[in-house]
């Protein structure tokens, strides 16, 4: 199998993705040596990274005909991140596992699968990741809904996705430590749901259901293990935790930003005994916060405490970097200029742009969902604030995506424009989440540069 394997580092790339496929995944192979390959479709660049713990192992060049082939004689089995900027997805490796994938930018998620030893496992990973996005995107009106709705509704869909989960758990007939992940990912996407549904619930509707809440509703929590550090950068995983952290607070003053956020920060403190997820935990939730308040003596005083409880100081670094980017974005203060493209693909800049009051919003369509119900709600503003101009700015990496989605729709009332550098826009504009909403005032200054369009306040901030 050695010998057979070498020789096929002699072929084309793309003469060993189909063997690769086809061969007989039963052959063993001594060591840890395994196998990572592929073809990228309509590149961004030509490289892929393969990463454990978010750190870069291995830089891939990418040959003339975008694929690549890579041998590595020891690689430790466990759960990997293949890298293709601005995309990343996970790869699990077995031991002695040749894993090749195929994927098509413009549609990097969709269009991923996976061939060779190991495919099984990584294909219906990718199938339960793409069962929860499209979730996402479906559920993005259930928290608006009573509790007995919402729950009877998460409920139906998590059996069925377990079911699902189950059945190829037996047709594959994973280990353990691929489990810890399938199951996570199952689980954590179920029941960051409910640990949602208060706050976003109070945040749309404007009512608290905290007190209404069944008394064993949290009863979850006491079996989750929270330091394994396998888990310590699983996006389910973290997601589940910095969400559970904003709910801690669910029957505090929301108006106290500072006290709560200083309070999720001793929460975290005190919960997490793994160092490496303590710090991953501190690092969302200082994020986020930063994301929110603006107040430079507010942030002082939080970030004093960041810097006490975290030990991270790479990421200290970074933080204290955004925290700089975020205080360009204050009130009063004049947007910064990044690179937007009309529909005819002419520039545009802020001056042309900002000629009256504005709201600014963003999209992709990765978010179909998303996408329909914020134009949905801008046109339903626009017809009681004629006077604010409505600016949609759309994310996705090429022109032709967004151009061909807009032909789908009837869009009126909004200027369609196009993010053509999103890394700029991402630092310049601190872009993190699709839902949110910039208020620029007619003379280029930022009014409120930190709004969702679904705070059930919204129109407050439009007088």
């Amino acid at each position: 199998m050695i010998a057979y394997l070498k020789k096929l580092l002699l072929l084309s790339p793309l003469t060993s993705v189909a063997l690769l496929c086809s061969c007989n995944q039963g052959l063993k192979e001594d060591g840890y040596t395994a196998y990572f390959g592929g073809e990228i479709i309509n590149p961004n660049s030509k490289f892929v990274f393969l990463c454990k713990d978010n750190e870069v192992i291995d830089t891939i060049k990418l040959d003339e005909k975008n694929r690549f082939l890579k041998k590595y004689d020891s690689l430790a089995p466990g759960m990997y991140t293949f890298k293709h900027d601005p995309e990343y997805q996970y790869i699990y490796f077995d031991k002695n596992d040749s894993l090749m994938i195929r994927l098509n930018t413009s549609e990097f998620d969709n269009s991923l699968t996976f061939c060779g030893r190991g495919d099984e496992k990584n294909n219906f990973l990718m199938e339960l990741f793409l069962k929860n996005e499209e979730d996402k995107s479906n559920s993005f009106d259930l928290f608006d809904k009573d509790f007995k709705t919402f729950s009877t509704t998460i409920d139906k869909d998590y059996a069925a996705k377990k079911s699902f989960y189950l059945r190829r758990q037996t047709e594959i007939g994973w280990n353990q430590d691929f489990d810890l992940f399938a199951k996570n990912m199952l689980d954590m996407n179920y029941l960051t749901k409910k640990e949602m549904y208060p706050y976003v619930h109070k945040h749309r509707t404007n009512k608290s259901v905290c007190k209404d809440l069944p008394k064993d509703y949290y009863s979850f929590r006491k079996n989750i293990d929270y330091n394994n550090e396998k888990l310590t950068t699983f996006s389910p995983f973290v997601r589940y935790l910095t969400t559970m952290l904003s709910n801690v607070t669910c029957k505090s003053d929301s108006k106290k930003m500072l006290e709560n956020s200083v309070k999720k920060l001793e929460i975290a403190d005190s919960i997490f005994t793994n160092v490496k997820i303590k710090n991953a935990i501190l690092n969302n939730i200082t994020f986020m916060y930063l994301l929110e308040d603006q107040n430079v003596t507010n942030n002082k005083t939080f970030l004093d405490k960041y810097f006490q409880l975290s030990t991270d100081k790479e990421k200290q670094k970074e933080i204290k970097k955004i925290g700089e980017s975020i205080q360009h974005l204050a009130k009063g203060k004049k947007i910064p200029e990044v690179d937007l493209v009309d529909l005819q693909d002419k520039p545009v800049n802020n001056s042309t742009v900002f000629t009256k009051n504005t709201v600014v919003f963003f999209w992709t369509t990765e978010a179909k969902s998303h996408m329909e119900h914020v134009h949905k709600l801008v046109a339903d503003l626009f017809k009681k604030h004629p006077n604010w101009n409505f600016v949609s700015v759309n994310i996705d990496d090429t022109p032709e995506k967004w151009k061909t989605s807009l032909s789908k729709y009837n869009f009126k009332n909004t200027i369609e424009l196009h993010a053509t550098n999103f890394e700029d826009l991402k630092e310049k504009w601190v872009i993190t989440k699709i839902h949110r909403v910039m208020l620029i005032n007619a003379d280029g200054t930022i009014k409120n540069g930190f709004v969702s369009l679904f705070d059930a306040q919204f129109e407050e901030y439009l007088k």
